[in-house]
């Protein structure tokens, strides 16, 4: 849950250590890194070892990554802005100082990478050799269902790390101090450590437990027995090699198990199908609620409940309803393939969604022009200090944005020409500074306008409509995904299951786990109508261009869908089934069906004995 809780805190950190949502999304990115450089080692000789302790071990590392992750709360001096009572009003002939200070807190991002990258070690035995251990140890038709039950769990846990996320975002990150800030202030910082040091605290316990484990649950041999394969094919025959019970246990098998699964089209691009879905997840849970945060003016709290609310019942109902199809419906490897297939298809028809976007919120100098109260005069777009507030010598580091009487956002109350807060409060709880010059007021009174604190609120109402998309693309995204995993299993070596899944991990993560985020978070930026300026220096966005963004999106999604679906059809099209399992039937693989039901135990070929991955 702490790990993937690091969208919140792109969405919110960036306030205080400054850097690009780039750079943020190599944070991210670092969890994959990490497990492509250990995929190969974990997968292999753990595949042969003690499983359980491999797990356990891991579960440990994690507990340290989290541990590292939140250690910059504890090593930095406490965040403190700036707030007297007439900071950022209009003061004339008042030059304020630089005020970027926090600037050189941006190196903390190789600490945020270190512990995504202890992450990502810890987390390599769970989705390779921790999958393995849930298949040789149940009945093989059952395997479907507790591997979705397992990947559920995997889903909603982050999930509910969004929500707990946006909970403790409300909090301010220094819990023991009180500010006037509020989570709708850009300035605000919430305490986004808290649910890293909760998690790494419930991974030490839960990583004593699996410890415990022996090695092979009591029966396991009897339904290892009981299955029947459903390995690809070779041309040469070669994947006999792989059912030699002596195959895969020393260095020097490595190479010819690598060369068996390349020779395996069907398993290639499943692999590949596999990476481009990673590719939209990643992005799509890295800077989803950065999205939702920017379309519809919501705080960064509670753009992230919003996500986690689709992601729960989506992803998690999603998984666990694809591993009980495929044993409802008895799918066989081709079968689970084409309907993988049907799955990217209609979430390719969803995604279009994101053709709808909600128009910029007009923010004065950056998407609409500066009004002149008294002369009707606007001002070139560009440029935040014209004539109604040269006089007040604003400077740019602090975004502090208002709402002007007249529906206008302007940068800080500075930038608006206001020169006097209020002791009174709006209709929304919000302070409200007066006299403000830019503002648009009663002319005919020959009065100045006002403002309020905070972004003004967004009239559009494509929310509901969006967020039962977004449901609709993360749903059936995430159905296929245990389905997917079932295909790769069955069409695979015994001996081979745990590295061909290690692989399988490796391609995924290095062509879609590692690059999402890093590209997704560069099409956001490449959407940046405004810049954080620290003393000369860019930092994070400010201000998003919506439609620009939502283009992007699009792009992005139908170029990685079109690429699955037809990475899913290459999969069944070469796809070679054995003899023993024709796909003309959809009975259960299970001795006691179909032709496995009239042959006994020792009557059946050594190599499909071998295999407990026939029926999953």
């Amino acid at each position: 849950m702490a790990i993937k809780d690091t969208s919140d805190l792109i969405s919110n950190i960036t306030g205080r250590t400054v850097f690009k949502l780039e750079f943020a999304g190599l944070i991210a990115s670092s969890y994959d890194i990490a497990a492509c450089v250990c995929l190969t080692f974990v997968s292999y000789f753990g595949g042969t070892g003690h499983k359980p302790r491999w797990l356990g071990w891991g579960v440990l590392i994690m507990a340290l990554g989290s541990l590292v992750f939140a250690l910059p709360h504890f090593t930095t001096p406490p965040y403190q802005v700036r707030v007297p009572e007439r900071m950022g009003l209009c003061l004339a002939n008042h030059t304020e100082t630089c005020v970027g200070e926090e600037g050189g807190l941006s190196a903390y991002r190789f600490v945020f990478m270190l512990g995504q990258f202890l992450h990502g070690i810890g987390a390599t035995p769970l989705y390779t050799l921790g999958v393995t251990y849930l298949d040789e140890n149940v009945k093989s038709n059952y395997a479907p269902v507790y591997i979705g039950i397992f990947y559920t769990a995997a889903i909603v846990g982050p999930a509910a790390g969004y929500l707990l996320g946006g909970f403790f975002l409300n909090i301010y990150t220094e819990i023991d101090q009180t500010t006037e800030l509020t989570p709708e202030n850009p300035l605000w910082v919430g305490a986004w450590w808290i649910g890293f040091l909760a998690g790494g605290a419930a991974a030490l316990v839960i990583a004593l437990p699996i410890l415990g484990y022996p090695r092979q649950l009591p029966g396991s041999q009897r339904y290892v027995a009981m299955r029947v394969s459903e390995a690809h094919q070779l041309k040469d025959g070669s994947q006999v090699t792989a059912s030699d019970p002596q195959f895969g246990k020393t260095v020097k098998d490595m190479p010819r198990s690598m060369l068996l699964l390349l020779k395996n089209p069907t398993f290639i691009f499943l692999c590949l199908a596999g990476a481009t879905e990673a590719t939209l997840i990643a992005g799509m849970s890295t800077f989803g609620p950065k999205f939702l945060e920017s379309q519809f003016s919501l705080s960064a709290s509670e753009a992230a409940t919003w996500f986690g609310y689709m992601v729960v019942p989506a992803g998690g109902g999603g998984t666990f309803l694809g591993g009980f199809i495929v044993k409802k419906l008895n799918l066989r490897c081709r079968g689970i393939i084409r309907f993988c297939m049907l799955c990217a298809v209609v979430s390719l028809m969803a995604i279009f969604i994101f053709l709808v976007h909600c128009p910029n919120v007009p923010m004065a100098g950056v998407t609409a022009p500066y009004y002149n109260n008294f002369t009707h005069n606007h001002y070139n777009l560009g440029n935040l200090t014209v004539s109604c507030n040269i006089g007040c010598h604003c400077v740019k580091e602090l975004f502090n944005p208002v709402c002007g009487a007249d529906g206008v956002m302007y940068f800080s109350p500075c930038h608006a020409g206001c020169s006097s807060l209020n002791h009174t409060y709006s209709p929304r709880g919000r302070q409200v500074f007066s006299g403000c010059s830019c503002v648009v007021g009663n002319i005919s009174w020959g009065e100045q306008g006002f403002a309020e604190e905070g972004r003004c609120v967004s009239s559009c109402n494509h929310m509901p409509a969006f967020l039962t998309f977004l449901f609709v693309i993360i749903f059936f995204t995430f159905l296929c995904s245990i389905p997917a995993l079932t295909a790769t299993l069955r069409c695979v070596p015994d001996s081979q299951r745990s590295f061909g899944l290690g692989i399988q991990w490796i391609v995924v993560r290095t062509l879609g786990g590692i690059p999402g985020p890093i590209a997704f978070g560069s099409v956001i930026d490449i959407s940046c109508l405004l810049w954080e300026e620290q003393c000369g220096e860019y930092g994070s966005c400010y201000l998003y261009h919506n439609s620009a963004m939502s283009q992007y999106s699009l792009i992005a999604g139908i170029i990685y869908k079109v690429l699955g679906i037809i990475f899913f059809l290459l999969a069944t099209m070469l796809y070679k089934p054995p003899p023993e399992s024709p796909q003309s039937s959809c009975e259960s693989t299970d001795v006691g069906g179909g032709q496995a039901r009239d042959l006994p135990i020792k009557d059946l070929p050594a190599e499909i004995i071998s295999n407990p991955h026939a029926k999953l």
